[in-house]
């Protein structure tokens, strides 16, 4: 017969479970403690490293790319706040300040012609031109980063993907499968008619016939009776090449 442990045997076993438990906590504080010290040495390289490369970060788009992604991996943020020590350091706080007011003011000339929707290529092309004199390069990925800090301004901004295109939305339009599916086939040519769209995505003409209503009543299309076919065509702005740089003087 089997003997059950006695209260010497249970008390042994307890001791033993917390010397375990015990152990187990000091291995983790101690490997916590040094990832706390590995960060810490990691920032300081950073700051070291910024200083030494302020400008190439500031002039440089792929170079200033690649130093967000470090900061990324230890959870700095230069772009949190426009004071402190990164935007006293870089000035990069103010640089993504003022391509966010550069957007906003892209935007707003450019509403008229695309309801409010404007592709992220065609808006760097636009601050491009704005930019010429400046030596700071912009790219897709500055973009990016400074619309996402627009968004705490509660201002309707948002990046929308759409197909193949990354989409700025500056207008609180909500768009449904059925325009997103419209918007996504009219990228090849710029435009769609009424026979295409029935017939490329099986939908009945009445189906076509209110999301594109709903499309014109937003401004996001505009038609052309003028075809040599005679069918209408509707075309959108915010996928188009051919109203990519009206306006882009302005």
């Amino acid at each position: 017969m089997r003997r059950r442990p006695g209260i010497g045997g249970l008390q042994k076993a307890a001791a033993a479970r917390d010397q375990y438990r015990l152990l187990g906590e000091n291995v983790a504080k101690l490997r916590t403690d040094m990832m706390k010290e590995q960060l810490a040495t990691f920032k300081s390289q950073l700051e070291e490293f910024a200083r030494k490369h302020k400008n190439d970060i500031r002039k440089n788009p792929a170079f200033r790319a690649q130093f967000h992604e470090m900061c990324a991996k230890v959870g700095v943020d230069p772009l949190a706040s426009n004071k402190g020590f990164w935007a006293e350091l870089l000035g990069i706080g103010d640089f993504y300040y003022e391509l966010g007011v550069q957007i906003i003011e892209v935007c707003m000339l450019t509403r008229s012609l695309n309801g409010g929707l404007i592709s992220l290529q065609e808006l760097c092309s636009h601050l491009r031109q704005r930019r010429k004199k400046d030596r700071e390069a912009v790219t897709e990925d500055d973009c990016l980063r400074a619309i996402s800090k627009l968004k705490v301004l509660g201002s309707g901004f948002e990046v929308i993907t759409i197909g193949k295109k990354k989409l700025v939305r500056s207008v609180p339009t909500e768009l449904n499968k059925d325009h997103n599916q419209i918007l996504e086939l009219a990228q090849g040519q710029g435009f769609v008619t009424v026979e295409e769209v029935q017939r490329r995505l099986s939908w009945t003409s009445g189906r076509v016939i209110d999301a594109l209503e709903t499309l014109l009543e937003e401004g996001l299309a505009m038609i052309d009776n003028g075809s040599k076919d005679g069918k209408c065509q509707y075309w959108f702005p915010c996928v188009s090449s051919v109203y990519s740089f009206v306006g882009s003087d302005t």
